[in-house]
């Protein structure tokens, strides 16, 4: 046993006598050491090409591409002041430490502002996948981080591969940065939070990583015992820091994915073969879980919802919310001709309660311009759910609903408006006051929201610029309706829509009173 052990430590020392001479040996500390103090500092070129960058990055984010993202990352000038940073936290070079930060500070702030500013004059300001992705930091996005500096470092100390470093320090910051600003534009602060968790985590990872690299090139030979007991201390440390709350982030968004799995194959399993998902909600952060579901089949299946929400609530573990949406698909001309010949039987054995149902069919018909064939209905049930054409008026749909609700009372009515129907709250010339119209445009958003199964909005409020329409204002037309509509159990963020260049061009075309309101954005 002995003799064995002193195989290994004659092994490790003549590894590390060969990896002196043959690696450390053919570096030239010096002038590496002087390109990266060179490329830390910042500059008109560096802040050039952090606007591109970030400015590319952005739009990609927006638009959900990542071809575009990627193009942001090859011209990411982040890769100085990170590895600069590692290189001198590796040398305790703390003139070089400071200016670092100093630079990577700067960028980062310029970066955050230009998205900033694109986000708010961009049209497009939803939510994309690509812009999700980068909101919930977990322990995947720490090992990229550090892949991605064991990478960029040793280009960095052999000379080469510049682009390399590039692409792989933008990877971890540059989207990152720019979703920080997507957030802070949106005043989202779930997003902007969870994309600046992403950034300091990725930020901290590369330059740890990079001073490791650096030691283990024999830059730090200078170090005192002291001064490299701390590192080999401080650094384990700060990796074991970040990776406990990451590794519980995988664990959850793991959990989250199984869930929804399950969800899928029980929905699927209560459906025939030739069934569509077409959407599945799920609201992992409610309390309980909320889900929810449409489902596109060739026939109502009665009991399904009940089943599903079984199932639902065992997979939770507790008694959860669960509302599925059945829609039933009319595709080819035989099968119509089948069903109607189907209802013109039913219409015989059922004269009385067939020509209630019928009567009411085509009132709901003739109000949302959906055709009879398109409405779904279980007769047995009592129960009937229409999609309204689009062109159909929000006031319109709700006024029918409340009308044939009440005249139908054994019957569930349930009308839902186009996707695309504007949701707006009305109020009169200069105040903020919820009067009678304000009200009742408030009821119809909420209706219409409910029946399009979202929780989360935003309240944009406008006004008018002839006089009345201070930017307080609109803020504070925004903040009357959001306190409405939180009281009714929404999530709302709201803010005031200083009026532009834009706006008052169309005031002169149209008039003040499209100004004179909140415009409820579903996209929250």
């Amino acid at each position: 046993m002995t003799r064995r052990l002193e195989d290994i430590f004659q092994l490790w020392r003549r590894t590390k006598r060969w990896w002196r001479r043959e690696v450390m040996g053919s570096i030239d500390h010096a002038a590496v050491v002087s390109a990266i103090d060179e490329e830390a500092d910042w500059s008109l070129r560096y802040l050039f090409m952090v606007l591109m960058s970030a400015g590319i990055a952005i739009l990609g984010l927006l638009q959900s591409s990542p071809a575009v993202v990627i193009g942001a990352m090859l011209i990411s000038p982040l890769m100085g002041p990170i590895i600069g940073l590692g290189f001198a936290l590796a040398i305790f070079d703390w003139r070089e430490v400071r200016m670092s930060l100093a630079s990577l500070g700067i960028g980062s702030l310029v970066a955050v502002a230009i998205t900033a500013m694109i986000v708010l004059a961009s049209p497009l300001q939803g939510v994309t996948p690509e812009i999700l992705a980068r909101t919930r930091p977990n322990l995947f996005d720490l090992l990229i981080a550090i892949f991605s500096a064991l990478a960029g470092t040793y280009a960095t100390i052999k000379g080469r591969g510049a682009t390399v470093v590039g692409v792989a320090i933008a990877t971890a910051l540059m989207p990152p940065l720019a979703v920080v600003g997507y957030g802070l534009a949106t005043l989202n602060m779930a997003i902007f939070g969870g994309a600046l968790a992403l950034y300091l985590t990725n930020f901290i990872a590369i330059a740890l990583t990079a001073a490791l690299m650096a030691r283990l090139y024999g830059f730090a030979q200078t170090l005192s015992p002291d001064q490299t007991r701390v590192q080999s201390i401080l650094i384990p440390v700060v990796f074991l820091v970040l990776s406990v709350p990451l590794a519980f982030s995988l664990r959850q968004i793991a959990t989250e994915a199984v869930a929804t799995a399950r969800l899928r194959s029980a929905i699927t399993a209560e459906f025939s073969k030739g069934a569509r998902i077409s959407q599945l909600e799920i609201r992992f952060e409610a309390d309980p879980p909320t889900a929810t579901a449409v489902v596109v089949d060739r026939q109502f299946r009665r009991e399904a919802e009940a089943r599903i929400a079984a199932a639902w609530a065992n997979i939770v573990g507790e008694a959860a919310p669960f509302n599925l949406n059945q829609l039933v698909a009319n595709q080819d001309l035989p099968r119509i001709e089948q069903e109607r010949s189907a209802l013109a039987a039913a219409r015989q054995r059922a004269a009385g309660e067939t020509a209630t149902a019928d009567t009411l069919l085509d009132a709901v018909s003739l109000a949302t311009g959906t055709p009879v064939g398109d409405i779904v209905i279980d007769r047995e049930g009592h129960r009937m759910l229409a999609t309204a054409r689009p062109g159909v008026s929000l006031a319109t749909l709700y006024a029918t609903e409340t009308r044939l609700t009440g005249r139908y009372k054994e019957w569930q009515l349930r009308l839902v408006p186009p996707v695309n129907t504007p949701l707006r709250v009305r109020f009169a010339a200069g105040s903020a006051n919820l009067d009678q119209t304000a009200m009742a445009d408030l009821v119809q958003v909420r209706w219409a929201l409910e029946r399009w199964h979202i929780g989360r909005v935003a309240a944009i409020g406008r006004a008018a610029s002839n006089g009345d329409g201070a930017a307080t204002l609109a803020e504070v037309r925004a903040v009357a309706v959001a306190k409405v509509l939180t009281e009714n159990g929404f999530v709302v963020t709201a803010r005031g829509d200083s009026a532009g260049p834009l706006q008052r061009a169309a005031e002169q075309a149209g008039g003040v009173e499209a100004f004179q309101s909140v415009v409820i954005d579903v996209n929250g």
